[in-house]
């Protein structure tokens, strides 16, 4: 208060002694006094100089200036001197001075993602505005995305408010291609998209937007808009500065253009239904949801309004898009928003939630179960289903086939063959999404009538491909589809039923299960995922002395953000723990058909120094701990995120309630969620990172990377040990190959080889000596034959191995190669 004082002061007897130039330099030592950030009190000294005649300022100003070219001054102080003179300069006469240097400071400030207003650079947009420039667009979206910050003076925005041009920020490429129309139409129709900064649109704002739309005409808005986010996401045309511990904001949308992408979503759902719109809004929802480095999910705002866009879209192709993004968004807001909107279908139609989510999912054009032939011209095109994926193969006039889309049908069906190709990429993202769908109803233990099951599951042209993949039971009777019919474990055809239910193999016992993947092998039937082969966690004897909750996978260390992603699309509930003074609840999934509330104990792990979490304070890695069931509505647990006992959070003088003993938890319910927990450890433990043999920072984990990456084989390990035993006698190299115990021994040319089934790491002979060969990020299963089921990830890493390793003096990477 005092330095403020002082200064104001100090103005005062500046100008009665008439010393205005020397003022100047008075001014830049305030300026290195308050860093540069004329906020709070400074705004009073700020006011004393407004208060000044212009010939006064004037005479300030071109202080300022000598100071700025004096020999003392360094960078911070002309960077200073410019935002001063910009400030004394206000509402004088337009002069040249320091011209070119302000338009330099601009140019830097134009590669910043904001800045803070108390730096005051609305003065030099002022200064430009003033002289009758235009200002550079990539500084007005600079000035921009800083007005948006919680916290401003009246200047800022007021300046911002000037710059109309453009009407979208530059530097993304969705953006600048948007700005291509120059149009004064569609002009006004992006400035417009720009105030979409409510949850939800305004009747007034929806009436503006389609008298906008009006005048360029929906059809031609529809393609423009849609083109347009097609580029949305994609890296920004010109890189902005980053600081250390600042969000990746080149990965990150511009956050004045979001508003915009707002609003083309909601316009897009005043338009006619078109099914490239539906498209296009799902994929923008998936595309805002992705995660950036420091920042979480890009946009979920922008995310939200694509899902409420596609609610208020009466088609199809909306709701199943609505459907798909269901099943694959784990997004706690967004997926509040499709279930909010699938349910509100649900309600209009009279139908349950799960009745709106099968009657969602469309055909896609396919004929028949898996298949549809269109004609076009003289050419076929056959759009089939091949496992996890739509295949597009093409037949000439003679039923020929071709490798290549004939040239008459790109030349006279252009439309036709857009939407066929199109219609082949929307089947692959519903294929994946109802396998993740019909994966989770083992918990949900539905029935369904024989006949709605047949209409909607088994001869639905798309999710027939993969119910006619998997076990039902029928009437209590086992059955699988193959040569054309439902049938049993003898072959006995099914031809009807009243009651139809997906098969667990906990219900089963041991002889009929494998017997049932006997027959699957026999028919060449590859399951979507793991059913016949799906591991089956019973209660231990250790368990049952425990009483109420299961150690199983307790003292695993984990990857906080993969076990995050995990959780949240097996439908867990988690909070990253942060390296805060904060409690949090444990990983927890409701299991509402049950009355049930499973949970999965965890803790920060580390925290000493800061190779333990990262910039922003995430805890990096996880200690587990126990897993326990409680009622659905009982008090929530909560303990510390750095560790420490979970407590009851009892609220309103409400009683404690205890875990449920595991031994009264339904088998279904308890190998379901322990499968879960498995999956978590299996997937994101540490010892599954060949990088990891010195044991982390510091070495403290070697015990544990050991222990895990060479250790006693999980359940689902043992499931691809039993799988690898039938496997290997098929495989090129099978006489190079043994199974022996937790490893497969592989012998090569310069040595022999064990790879460990659970981690897939390698220790080679003669003195079990580590060797360490990193998987690609998405390796692919090599040709082996049949395979019971997709999904197995560590599988495919196993195998890649052992064909590699089989033919060891083929290997040419230089990485390898040291090692051996």
């Amino acid at each position: 208060m005092g330095q403020i004082q002082k200064y104001k002061d100090l103005i005062g007897r500046r100008v009665a002694d008439d010393e205005l130039e020397e003022l100047a330099a008075d001014l830049l030592k305030a300026a290195s006094v308050n860093n540069g950030n004329w906020t709070g009190l400074w705004e009073g000294v700020l006011a004393r100089l407004h208060e000044l005649p212009p010939e006064a300022r004037s005479r300030i100003a071109d202080g300022l200036v000598a100071q700025y070219h004096s020999q003392q001054a360094g960078p911070t102080a002309r960077q200073n001197a410019l935002v001063l003179l910009g400030i004394v300069s206000r509402d004088l006469p337009p002069h040249d001075r320091l011209t070119a240097e302000r338009l330099a400071l601009l140019d830097t400030i134009s590669r910043q993602h904001s800045f803070w207003y108390g730096a005051r650079y609305e003065n030099l947009i002022e200064a430009e505005l003033a002289a009758g420039r235009p200002v550079a667009p990539a500084v007005v979206a600079t000035v921009r995305r800083a007005v948006l910050h919680a916290y401003h003076n009246e200047d800022l925005p007021r300046t911002a408010k000037k710059l109309t041009e453009p009407p979208l920020n530059v530097g993304e490429e969705w953006a600048e291609e948007a700005l291509r129309e120059t149009d004064a139409d569609w002009r006004r129709l992006l400035a417009h998209m720009t105030t979409a900064t409510a949850a939800k649109p305004s009747a007034k704002w929806d009436k503006q937007a389609l008298e906008l739309a009006g005048a360029l005409g929906p059809d031609r808005v529809r393609e423009a808009v849609i083109r347009w986010l097609a580029l949305v996401g994609r890296p920004r045309t010109f890189e902005l500065e980053r600081g250390r511990y600042e969000p990746d904001v080149n990965s990150a949308y511009d956050p004045y253009n979001a508003n915009a992408l707002r609003g083309l979503a909601w316009l897009l759902s005043l338009l006619p239904p078109h099914p490239d719109t539906a498209r296009a809004l799902g994929a923008l929802v998936e595309t805002s949801l992705k995660k950036v480095a420091g920042l979480g999910p890009r946009n979920p705002k922008v995310a939200n309004a694509g899902v409420n866009a596609l609610a208020r879209i009466d088609s199809e192709a909306a709701l199943a898009e609505l459907a798909r993004l269901a099943t694959r968004v784990t997004y706690k807001n967004t997926a509040k928003l499709l279930d909010a909107a699938l349910e509100a279908r649900a309600v209009a139609l009279g139908l349950s939630r799960e009745e709106i989510e099968e009657l969602a999912v469309p055909a896609y054009g396919l004929t028949e179960v898996g298949r549809a032939e269109h004609r076009l011209g003289e050419a076929t095109a056959v759009l089939a289903i091949l496992g996890t994926k739509a295949v597009l193969t093409w037949h000439n006039a003679g039923g020929k086939p071709v490798r290549t889309v004939p040239a008459a049908v790109r030349r006279d069906h252009a439309e036709e063959l857009k939407e066929l190709k199109a219609a082949a990429k929307d089947i692959d993202k519903m294929l994946s999404a109802q396998s993740e769908r019909l994966d989770r109803q083992f918990l949900a233990d539905r029935t369904w009538s024989y006949a709605t099951w047949r209409e909607r599951y088994l001869d639905h042209p798309l999710v027939g491909t993969l119910a006619r993949r998997l076990l039902w039971t029928v009437d209590g009777t086992t059955a699988c589809y193959a040569d054309g019919a439902l049938r049993t474990l003898t072959d006995t055809p099914v031809s009807g039923g009243t009651e139809v239910r997906l098969w667990h193999p906990v219900d089963h016992d041991p002889a009929e299960i494998v017997a049932w993947r006997d027959w699957l092998e026999r028919h060449g039937i590859t399951q979507p995922f793991k059913q016949a082969h799906r591991e089956v966690y019973l209660l231990t004897d250790a368990e049952r002395a425990t009483g109420t909750y299961s150690n199983r996978f307790a003292a695993h260390i984990l990857r906080q953000h993969q076990f995050h992603s995990l959780a949240a699309a097996r439908g867990w509930t988690n909070r990253l723990r942060l390296a805060v003074d904060d409690e949090l609840p444990p990983p927890t999934r409701d299991l509402h058909r049950w009355g049930l509330r499973a949970e999965f104990w965890i803790e920060g792990e580390g925290g000493e120094d800061f190779s333990d979490i990262t910039d922003s304070g995430t805890f990096l890695r996880l200690r587990t701990d126990q897993v326990r069931f409680y009622p659905i509505d009982a008090p929530e647990n909560s303990a510390h995120c750095a560790g420490g006992a979970y407590h009851m959070w009892l609220r309103d003088g409400a009683d404690p309630v205890d875990p449920l003993p595991l031994s009264d938890i339904p088998p279904l319910v308890l190998s379901e969620v322990l499968r879960d927990v498995d999956l978590f450890v299996g997937v994101a433990s540490i010892g599954n990172d060949p990088t990891w043999q010195d044991g982390g920072p510091g070495g403290r984990f070697q015990e544990y990377w050991t222990s895990y990456g060479f250790g006693e084989l999980n359940q689902s390990a043992e499931t691809r040990r039993l799988l690898l035993d039938r496997l290997i006698p098929r495989l090129a190299i099978a006489d190079r190959c043994t199974l022996e115990g937790r490893f497969l021994h592989v012998k090569g040319d310069r040595h022999t080889y064990k790879i460990h089934l659970g981690s897939g790491n390698i220790l080679r002979t003669p003195n079990d000596q580590y060797l360490c060969i990193v998987p690609k990020s998405n390796p692919s299963t090599p040709q082996t034959g049949y395979l019971p089921y997709e999904g197995d990830r560590m599988l495919a890493v196993v195998l890649s191995k052992a064909m590699m390793l089989a033919d060891d003096t083929k290997i040419t990477d230089p990485t390898i190669l040291s090692q051996l």
